[in-house]
């Protein structure tokens, strides 16, 4: 048995560490992975040459790189019972995220609202491909991701579209009001699960700890969404509201195009 590590450099959250088991599915030689999302290194524990996962690996485009390969004594590995119920948790978390954000996203006619719910939304359907995938063959999973991916794009097609309507006409400005009460409320929530799990016994499992800097990501734009509803006050402008919105756009294609490698 042999043990690579690699060093992901843009692995920050469960997505990427999903994007990467779904790429690796069908490969063989491979016994088992363990992720270090903080670090940013993933080990392989695999038989024979690394050659076909090196580059599996690196057709993601996340900055991977392999650091080392040694001979490992280690057959046995510790199975994350928690990692099914740790999927459905996140799952639901975002697509309620979502579906809150949308709506009040129209009803205030915030992009940033709007463009957040779709980064709730791509993040749901990472999670959808791991668990909804779960035993299927390879194929499937390609076919699905395929699906999630182009439907992704759409939505952030049709969203900047509306950014760039919004930016050449006159329009009304958002409620800034809705923009930071329903982003500080997504704020209380992502303490609260920060808290729960801060005080999980099993708060050192790659898993946990994945998930721990994935809401604080979301923390970040959340923050983003309350600071351009008070600039869209001070300034009695909606420009705030589309900058932050395009800027979460733009993740939400980086996190289609990856999702569509795993189809190719």
């Amino acid at each position: 048995m042999q043990k690579t590590i690699f060093e992901i450099t843009k692995m920050d959250c469960p997505s990427e560490e999903n994007l990467i088991r779904l790429q690796l599915d069908g490969i063989s030689s491979i016994a088992n992975l363990d992720f270090d999302i903080p670090n940013r290194k993933l080990t392989i524990y695999h038989s024979g040459e690394i050659h076909q996962i090196e580059t599996s690996v690196k057709a993601l485009n996340l900055g991977g790189k392999k650091l080392s390969t040694e001979q490992t004594n280690q057959t046995e590995f510790k199975k994350n019972t928690n990692q099914k119920r740790l999927l459905w948790s996140v799952l639901a978390i975002n697509f309620s995220f979502f579906l809150i954000e949308i709506v009040t996203g129209i009803i205030s006619e915030s992009m940033g609202l709007v463009a957040d719910s779709m980064d709730m939304l791509a993040d749901s359907f990472v999670y959808g491909l791991s668990l909804f995938a779960v035993g299927g063959t390879l194929i499937k999973k390609k076919q699905i991701a395929k699906l999630a991916g182009y439907f992704q794009i759409t939505l952030a097609i049709f969203g900047f579209l509306e950014v760039l309507r919004r930016f050449l006409r006159a329009e009304k400005l958002p409620d800034f009001k809705t923009m930071i009460i329903v982003s500080i409320f997504a704020l209380i929530a992502n303490g609260i699960c920060l808290y729960f799990l801060q005080q999980s016994k099993s708060k050192e499992e790659a898993h946990i700890k994945a998930s721990m800097i994935f809401t604080s990501n979301d923390v970040i734009i959340n923050l983003g969404v309350i600071i351009a509803g008070i600039l869209v006050h001070w300034l009695s402008s909606n420009t705030p509201d589309l900058i932050i919105g395009s800027i979460v756009l733009v993740l939400v294609f980086q996190g289609a195009f990856r999702i569509l490698k795993l189809s190719k």
